[in-house]
């Protein structure tokens, strides 16, 4: 099992945090993170360049459904 990291799962707060993609409309950036419910504030954890960075950061989390943000 040489290479194999186990991959343990980052709590977030359900309750006041939801997880957003942030897509930007003129250049396609995308960049995932969380959204506070109360303020609005976002906050960016990763830049997603392709379909595996968004696999990683939703199973690095525990997340099975994001919402899209333009």
């Amino acid at each position: 099992m040489l290479g194999k990291k186990k991959q343990t799962v980052i709590a977030y707060d359900k309750e006041n945090l939801q997880p957003v993609l942030r897509c930007s409309i003129c250049n396609g950036e995308q960049v995932a993170g969380f959204k506070n419910h109360q303020t609005g504030k976002f906050e960016e954890i990763m830049l997603i360049r392709s379909q595996k960075d968004l696999d990683r950061f939703m199973k690095l989390y525990g997340i099975e459904t994001i919402k899209k943000e333009y």
